[in-house]
């Protein structure tokens, strides 16, 4: 692409993304538009066609911004280096706490989009298999047979879109409370002090003291 393709008065291929994924977050699918989009950006109709053949260029690529963000975000995580199986869990549980990781808005998005769209449901159904199945393979890396493994793969896996479909908002305190008990539910081992402040401090956490 030329400098003149990118110049600001036609704006990036990035910022038309950008935007067309703050409408789905704030609106829905049904409001990303050309014009409403342009309008938002300050830009030109025409440019968008620079950087998109249409809308349907636009929303595959927004499809394809949410694979790459949550599955292989996801699948990552369960692939990390870990010592442990419950460090491997806190690898994973990294995803409920850091939107770089996994974003959870973006994942409820995508769902209630599904809910209008085949297509869209076929990519969210081919997405959760391949999360699970990415879940399963890290217990079994720690010895556990395939079966048992699946079934927690999923467990932890269907736990967490129930918090994302419920809209489930907890503070920071709480959810760090609630960890080491899931932890210990999903994998069978709680996790040592050690493995709790490694964790803690990649989040900027610190437990409060006790008196």
């Amino acid at each position: 692409m030329s400098i003149t393709d990118r110049s600001p008065a036609k704006g990036s291929r990035d910022v038309w993304l950008d935007a067309a994924f703050e409408l789905l977050l704030e609106s829905g699918v049904d409001s990303v538009r050309i014009l409403p989009l342009a309008k938002r950006l300050k830009l030109s109709r025409t440019s968008f066609y620079w950087f998109f053949k249409d809308r349907e260029a636009l929303l595959n690529a927004l499809i394809e911004r949410w694979r790459e963000k949550n599955t292989q975000g996801l699948v990552r995580q369960t692939e990390a280096y870990a010592e442990s199986i419950v460090e491997a869990m806190l690898n994973v549980f990294d995803c409920w706490l850091d939107s770089q990781l996994f974003d959870s808005p973006l994942e409820f998005a995508m769902r209630s989009w599904a809910l209008q769209s085949a297509p869209v449901e076929s990519e969210i159904e081919v997405a959760d298999a391949e999360r699970i199945d990415a879940l399963s393979r890290m217990f079994e890396r720690f010895g556990v047979e395939p079966l048992a493994a699946n079934v927690r793969g999923r467990t932890i896996y269907l736990t967490q879109i129930g918090y994302i479909s419920m809209k489930t908002r907890e503070p920071l305190e709480v959810r760090m409370q609630r960890i080491p008990a899931y932890v210990e539910i999903f994998t069978g081992q709680p996790p040592e002090p050690r493995e709790l402040q490694r964790f803690h401090a990649r989040h900027g956490y610190s437990p409060p003291t006790s008196r």
